[in-house]
């Protein structure tokens, strides 16, 4: 899927959607990438000088690029996190790297959730975790 395929169901949109290509294989696992361009607003003050991408964005991007593990209850709804598991940082991410997301749908209670992701950059883990979210009914505008 491309960026504009993404917004057609992602309610994320400019300057916090995080996804630049994804999908999904044979075994409902999710990959999917975001190239960090230098220009986010989340690297501005951090840090002047070093940026790196902050851990909590890194969190983000791994949910964002997880959510077509639920595309099909998507509609009319909004994720939020419901929760942040055992999560790990291994590697700094910088400007100019291309971070690989693969997660996969863990446990499920109703609405809610639990996801396996994991965040690379050449190969190398960035990030891991558990990752649980919420699909909440969109209030009518």
């Amino acid at each position: 899927m491309t960026r504009k395929e993404i917004m057609e169901f992602l309610p994320h949109r400019e300057p916090m959607l995080l996804v630049d290509h994804m999908e999904m294989d044979e075994n409902n696992v999710v990959h999917a990438r975001y190239t960090v361009t230098g220009e986010e607003f989340f690297l501005k003050g951090h840090f002047p000088g070093y940026p790196i991408v902050p851990g909590v964005i890194l969190c983000e991007i791994m949910g964002q690029c997880c959510s077509l593990l639920v595309k099909e209850h998507l509609a009319g709804k909004i994720p939020f996190y419901a929760g942040l598991d055992k999560i790990r940082f291994k590697r700094q991410v910088r400007p100019g790297d291309t971070i690989e997301i693969k997660g996969t749908i863990t446990k499920q209670k109703a609405m809610i959730f639990f996801v396996k992701a994991e965040a690379r950059v050449d190969g190398e883990l960035c990030a891991q975790g558990i990752l649980s979210f919420a699909l909440v009914q969109r209030p009518n505008d």
